[in-house]
């Protein structure tokens, strides 16, 4: 409970703030809030159990979904819808328990995890909190495909559809 003097001082500041208030614009007035009054964003504040490894900016998609890469619960992808209709991969949530940080970069230790980080070119590096970023894979033209890669692959799973068959029919 409040002292009479206390309840007298706290009359004298509402009073002393609303002066102040009338003599200063609406934007003064916003300015001069404290600035722990806005909520924290997602992710910056550290807790929680997922990095984010941002890939492509939030502004070249419409709307997100997440989907499970490998095991239920440790890598996530959540993928967003652009304006044409095309997806793509927006950024990656990586269980804290298969990474880790060392000298300001993402370091994947799961070798599942790091199967489906494939995508991501160069360094994982720290913005705030949980959150890191990192460039997307290169896009391939059309005109350059089949890339050599993809020719291996395709001669690959040729021969192993034709040992697979050949097995069969033994």
């Amino acid at each position: 409970m409040a002292s009479a003097k206390q309840r007298k001082a706290a009359r004298r500041n509402v009073k002393k703030a609303q002066r102040a208030w009338r003599s200063m614009s609406r934007r003064q007035h916003s300015r001069s809030q404290p600035a722990g009054r806005s909520r924290r964003r997602p992710g910056t504040g550290g807790g929680g159990a997922y990095y984010r490894i941002e890939v492509r900016p939030r502004s070249e998609f419409v709307t997100f979904r997440t989907q499970d890469v490998g095991r239920s619960g440790h890598t996530q992808r959540l993928a967003g819808k652009r304006s044409s209709g095309s997806w793509d991969t927006k950024s990656w949530l990586v269980r804290k328990s298969d990474a880790h940080v060392e000298r300001g970069r993402l370091v994947i230790d799961d070798a599942d995890a790091k199967k489906a980080l494939r995508q991501i070119r160069g360094p994982i590096e720290h913005v705030r909190g949980n959150i890191f970023r990192a460039k997307p894979r290169k896009d391939v033209a059309e005109r350059s495909k089949p890339t050599p890669a993809q020719r291996r692959a395709r001669k690959r799973n040729i021969g192993k559809a034709q040992r697979a068959r050949r097995s069969r029919a033994a």
